[in-house]
């Protein structure tokens, strides 16, 4: 199986959106108020026009996503205005295993590089039991803490860039 990743296009904006609630679904009785946190992931697509965001096709399927906000572009505050981030790593559940959500994560490692940042940032959950380990043995750090979402525990984790 060869994984394609490539820019977003606007076609896209229904798989991605729909990829984004079946990547979450898991973690549905997690949340205190999955319904309005299934919403506000539903329109993951919209976060293109916050950043560059990077879907992963199998024989022209989209079975990941991501999105990449550069240095300066706004974003939470409990990041720094000069650290690159990720946001919404998606894989669908029946590609899981395959190396899909490393190769988003390493595609938005190298734009920081392109934007010669000196760290990268995400925020995760360690209900996330498969992506949160990947980013620690990606050399991601607990950084600090960062609001909860809709009673669901998240931290800041950070990467220094080599």
């Amino acid at each position: 199986m060869t994984v394609n990743i490539r820019e977003f296009a606007p076609a896209d904006a229904l798989s991605v959106n729909a990829l984004a609630v079946k990547a979450f679904e898991q973690f549905q009785n997690a949340y205190d108020d999955w319904p309005a946190f299934k919403t506000r992931i539903a329109g993951m697509s919209s976060l293109a026009g916050a950043g560059e965001l990077l879907v992963a096709e199998i024989d022209r399927q989209i079975v990941g996503a991501v999105v990449y906000i550069g240095p300066g572009m706004p974003k939470a505050d409990f990041f720094q205005a000069e650290w690159p981030i990720m946001r919404m790593l998606v894989v669908s559940p029946d590609f899981r295993g395959l190396g899909i959500g490393r190769a988003l994560t390493e595609k938005c490692l190298q734009r920081a590089r392109r934007d010669k940042a000196q760290v990268f940032a995400l925020h995760s959950s360690e209900i996330m039991q498969v992506a949160l380990p990947m980013y620690l043995r990606m050399g991601f750090q607990i950084m600090s803490q960062a609001p909860s979402i809709h009673g669901v525990e998240y931290g800041v984790y950070l990467k220094k860039i080599d």
